[in-house]
């Protein structure tokens, strides 16, 4: 009996699935149809009456091809947990130059709008994915659509048979009924190998986004080095260069001293070694945050724990096996926890935090939870969209959820085969 409910459940579910399924592959033909109706209506004889059905074939298919490309792409990542890249262009920047004309990447616009536009349609013409999307909405009708409306198509039947006074019309109604519950599991199952094998980006627009992709992380590097050079320059300049050029003048005023006013020597001396011990301290804080030792000596996990003391909060770390991997995955994971935690202190006043470090079949997982009020947000200057850049040059994903009064759950994944 209960194997018996669980297959009506399948059936009914799956029922559902097979008309939706249908209902959405044939968008475009049922735009087709109207089209074909429409010139019908207005005389087929006339051949200027069939101007607005072919103009309304190319708006709608154009139109829909994308939405409905999408929305096969969200069922079959639903139900069948299979997610298939969209692979569209991204639009660049538009960038106002010193003439007061917009540049869009393509060309000079006289109003941010115009450029918008401008970049939308030639960005959408251009891309590959748009004439691929345009020949599914063909394919798809023929293949999966089809075998989609199979059972709507017998339960139909079924009851418009069973409406039939002939004593045949019950057989066939009864038989129609059979085959949709019979085919309704599996009907709508046709949509995964169609949208994998026609939806998934080719080979070269993969590598296309790649190349992109690995541009956009180089830049980024670039632009982070840059900005962390300039900051050990100014922290050099400003304070340990300068602690030691008046060190060197308190020194050479010393010596001068030394035989005629020894008092004022000595207390000169004594203020030049105090400030030696404060220059020694911030360059040990300078090369702290270039690169702890405690990372390079002990490891990643043990360097978050020494981290999470120093942190104003209730740290809890946890850890499985030693983790030790490639240097400058250690040093992206280890800031990237240091700027989580500072973010629960500075902006979420949290007051209980817990850092959480394992791996998987791929890489390293780092888990980082507080109490705090939450509404954290990855805004374009924020650390929060650093942190995602860093980790993107080795392929790392930030995962963040911080609903508005918390709690904030931020998840890190690196790949590293070195673990």
């Amino acid at each position: 009996m209960r194997q018996l409910g669980s297959w009506v459940a399948r059936a009914g579910v799956g029922f559902v699935q097979a008309c939706v399924v249908a209902a959405v592959s044939m968008l475009v033909p049922a735009v087709w149809a109207a089209a074909v109706a429409l010139g019908i209506w207005w005389g087929a004889g006339n051949p200027w009456s069939w101007t607005a059905p072919f103009v309304l074939v190319c708006v709608g298919t154009l139109a829909l091809s994308r939405p409905v490309c999408r929305m096969i792409r969200f069922l079959v990542a639903r139900w069948t947990a299979t997610v298939i890249p969209a692979g569209y262009r991204q639009a660049g920047p538009v960038t106002r130059m010193s003439t007061g004309y917009w540049w869009n990447g393509f060309g000079y616009e006289r109003s941010r709008r115009d450029a918008i536009m401008d970049q939308k349609w030639r960005t959408w013409w251009g891309d590959p994915a748009t004439w691929r999307d345009l020949r599914f909405t063909g394919i798809a009708p023929l293949t999966a659509g089809v075998v989609a409306a199979f059972p709507p198509a017998a339960a139909a039947s079924a009851v418009l048979a069973l409406r039939l006074p002939v004593p045949a019309g019950r057989l066939v109604g009864a038989l129609g009924l059979v085959v949709a519950v019979a085919s309704a599991p599996y009907a709508w199952r046709t949509v995964e190998p169609v949208a994998v094998r026609f939806l998934r980006p080719s080979s070269a627009m993969a590598l296309a986004d790649r190349v992109e992709e690995l541009t956009a992380q180089r830049a980024d590097a670039t632009v982070a080095q840059a900005a962390e050079i300039r900051r050990i320059e100014r922290d050099l300049h400003d304070g340990a260069q300068a602690r030691l050029v008046a060190l060197g003048l308190s020194l050479a005023t010393a010596e001068k001293l030394m035989e005629t006013h020894p008092d004022q020597a000595r207390a000169l001396m004594r203020d030049a070694r105090a400030g030696a011990t404060a220059s020694l301290t911030e360059l040990r804080e300078l090369i702290r945050g270039i690169s702890p030792p405690v990372l390079n000596e002990r490891g990643l996990v043990d360097a978050v724990r020494a981290l999470a003391l120093d942190v104003p909060l209730d740290v809890a770390v946890g850890a499985g096996a030693p983790l030790r991997l490639d240097p400058p995955i250690e040093s992206a994971v280890y800031f990237g926890v240091a700027e989580l935690l500072t973010n629960a202190v500075k902006h979420a006043h949290a007051s209980r935090a817990r850092v959480r470090l394992a791996r998987d079949e791929t890489g390293l997982v780092v888990e980082v939870e507080d109490d705090g009020r939450g509404g954290a947000d990855v805004r374009a200057d924020g650390g929060l969209a650093g942190l995602r850049r860093r980790l993107a040059v080795f392929d790392g994903i930030l995962e963040i959820t911080s609903p508005p009064g918390g709690p904030t759950h931020v998840r890190m994944t690196v790949p590293c085969e070195s673990l």
